[in-house]
Order: structure tokens, then C-alpha cells, then sequence
């Protein structure tokens, strides 16, 4: 069976709904780097440069060369990066909720019937 990277990111891509919180990793990048959203940098930057290594065509061990350990560095690494960035997006969905609800006016009232 030959392994492509194309299919390696199918597998990792499938994860528990990751391709529809791709928006929302957009905008929390986005927020973080405008300083409104609370992140450490690691939180981020592992994940995304790992992310990045799986894409890139460089790797530390290349599929040519060593074709089924090279295929195993790029699973580790998803494997590490994708779950990571999955809660940091969930953390992400929850913040901004909050600034939601905190944002809304709520009035005090009387029911009259």
C-alpha cells in the first residue's frame, strides 16, 4: 500500500469535524494577532508549524528514501498537532461566546400579565 501525502492529510483533515473549524482557526489567529484574543504563542505555533511541516515537501525523513518511516514522521506529527490545535479552537469557541453574551444589555424586568 502506498501512502501519499495527499492521503495522509485526507486521514488527519477528518478528524472530529476539523475541516468545518477552519473558519473559526482563521479567525482566532486572526483575533490573537491583533492582541484581542488571550493565547500563549506556543498554544499556536506548534500546531500551525506542524501543520506545516506535513505540507511542506522537506522532512527529516523523506517518503522516497525511507518509505514506510517516512510516512510514520508525518502521522506523529499530526497526530501531536491536529488534536492540539482542536482544543485550542474549542477554547477559542468558548471565549467568544462569552465576550458574546457579555456584550449583550440585559434589563431588568416585570412580567404583567
Amino acid at each position: 500500500m502506498k501512502y501519499s501525502k495527499l492521503n495522509l492529510a485526507k486521514e488527519a483533515i477528518s478528524h472530529k469535524g476539523f475541516v468545518k473549524k477552519i473558519p473559526d482557526i482563521f479567525r482566532m489567529v486572526k483575533l490573537w494577532r491583533k492582541g484581542i484574543y488571550p493565547m500563549r504563542s506556543i498554544d499556536i505555533i506548534l500546531p500551525l508549524l506542524g501543520i506545516l511541516y506535513v505540507i511542506s515537501p522537506i522532512d527529516l525523513l523523506p517518503e522516497f528514501a525511507v518509505p514506510v518511516l517516512g510516512v510514520m514522521d508525518d502521522l506523529a506529527v499530526l497526530s501531536m498537532t491536529i488534536p492540539k490545535l482542536i482544543k485550542e479552537v474549542d477554547k477559542f469557541l468558548l471565549w467568544e461566546a462569552e465576550q458574546r453574551l457579555n456584550s449583550t444589555k440585559i434589563i431588568d424586568a416585570e412580567i404583567v400579565k
